[in-house]
């Protein structure tokens, strides 16, 4: 499990990104017309964390970029993808590219949901010509207003959480989500029954593994649904009990979760588990968690066998907010494609990942006491130490007495 000390922030976890992100596709400040940031992980009430970034443009003087902040629990990088793209799509787009950034530090208080913590961010480049293409007019999503995880205390960094029904939200709108997707194909593509088998991957929004695969069974579950409305069931005469079973009395049905997760579970090995690499390595980084995922299946496949997948993608955000889409790879397989540069330039995750410093879980506990009781102290000058950061990772300097926030970058590697 990924973690910050009183040196990070979501602040400085984002300005480290970026940067890196400059750095690796040599991409210039001025190459970018719009900026989105997707977090839950809240240090200010107004000013958003892309304010911040903007220390990165204006050296440059490029002080034209759009976009600000957007939040709802983890789904809130989706929406700013799904912004980031409708911009380029739009009459607005003057030609530049867009840069997305998903980023939390998750925390939980003592107890049982502790573990399932994590930190971490992502940036995305969007733009024309990309490897990774969104496929158009196949979205669906479902919104509802639940209380299964949310952060009402304003002084704390942990959340208020109703596990049982945080765990039926979330496969209750993945039922939803894929069940719309599937009908808009079908409206689509003239009537084409969408199963498992159109994907050659599926990433899900992971807090935990155990949940992911539990929900690749349930699109298995719903596809074998759907076969039983349309009387296609010969292969499956061993399931013919569960033919009329209603998704919503399935939630927490240990006999349905048990054969659907046997059916599913080769398909699982092959399509889903390699997305949940670094997930397994770093926990739950919320709104970056789902896009980790495209992250591990891109570094984990070889490039020969990406080009021209299609992945499907499902984004959950407590509250609730969610999304399935679908994303084309592209077949561009020449020397200098976008792709072979997209899968190089991440070839340092699992070096990085390898070189990290391993603590002790006490040692864990006392950074988060101390986070707890720093929360809102000021002025504040961190204690934790910046010697085993990556080089080029930013870090807090100090809190001021009006809580204004001062960052510096640990130097790069000559």
């Amino acid at each position: 499990m990924g973690f910050c000390n009183d040196r990070e922030d979501i602040n400085s976890l984002c300005l480290t990104v970026v940067h890196r992100l400059f750095d690796r596709y040599d991409v210039k400040p001025q190459d970018i017309g719009r900026l989105e940031v997707g977090t839950e992980t809240i240090l200010d009430k107004s000013k958003s964390v892309k304010s911040c970034l903007m220390q990165l443009f204006e050296p440059s003087g490029n002080t034209d970029v759009e976009g600000i902040d957007t939040t709802n629990a983890c789904y809130g990088g989706t929406a700013a993808l799904f912004n980031a793209i409708s911009w380029v799509e739009s009459s607005a787009w003057d030609g530049r590219l867009a840069l997305v950034v998903c980023a939390d530090n998750a925390v939980y208080a003592p107890g049982s949901a502790r573990p399932t913590g994590g930190a971490g961010a992502i940036a995305m480049l969007v733009g024309p010509h990309a490897p990774l293409v969104l496929d158009q007019g196949l979205r669906a999503s479902c919104m509802r207003h639940v209380y299964d995880f949310y952060k009402p205390d304003l002084r704390s960094e942990y959340p208020t959480v109703d596990g049982r029904l945080s765990i039926q939200c979330y496969l209750s709108a993945l039922d939803t989500c894929y069940q719309r997707y599937c009908d808009k194909v079908k409206a689509k593509k003239a009537n084409h029954q969408t199963s498992v088998n159109d994907f050659d991957a599926v990433l899900f929004h992971s807090p935990y593994c155990k949940l992911v695969q539990k929900s690749f069974a349930r699109l298995a579950l719903v596809d074998f649904i759907n076969s039983s409305k349309s009387k296609s069931i010969e292969n499956h005469v061993d399931l013919q009990k569960f033919s009329n079973i209603a998704l919503e009395d399935t939630y927490f049905d240990r006999d349905v979760e048990k054969a659907f997760m046997a059916l599913s579970k080769e398909d699982f090995e092959k399509k889903t588990k390699p997305s949940l690499f670094i997930a397994n390595q770093v926990g739950n980084m919320y709104t970056p968690s789902v896009y980790s995922g495209l992250i591990s299946l891109l570094i984990d496949k070889p490039i020969e066998e990406l080009a021209g997948n299609k992945i499907g993608v499902f984004s959950y955000g407590s509250g609730l907010a969610s999304s399935m889409y679908s994303i084309t790879v592209t077949s561009d397989l020449s020397q200098d494609s976008q792709l072979r540069k997209l899968v190089t330039n991440l070839s340092y995750v699992k070096t990085q990942l390898e070189a990290r410093q391993q603590v002790h879980p006490e040692e864990y506990t006392k950074v988060l006491s101390l986070r707890e009781k720093n929360c809102h102290t000021v002025p504040y000058e961190p204690q934790g130490s910046i010697d085993n950061m990556f080089p080029g990772t930013y870090y807090l300097v100090k809190v001021d007495e009006m809580y204004r926030r001062t960052y510096e970058r640990v130097p790069k590697l000559k």
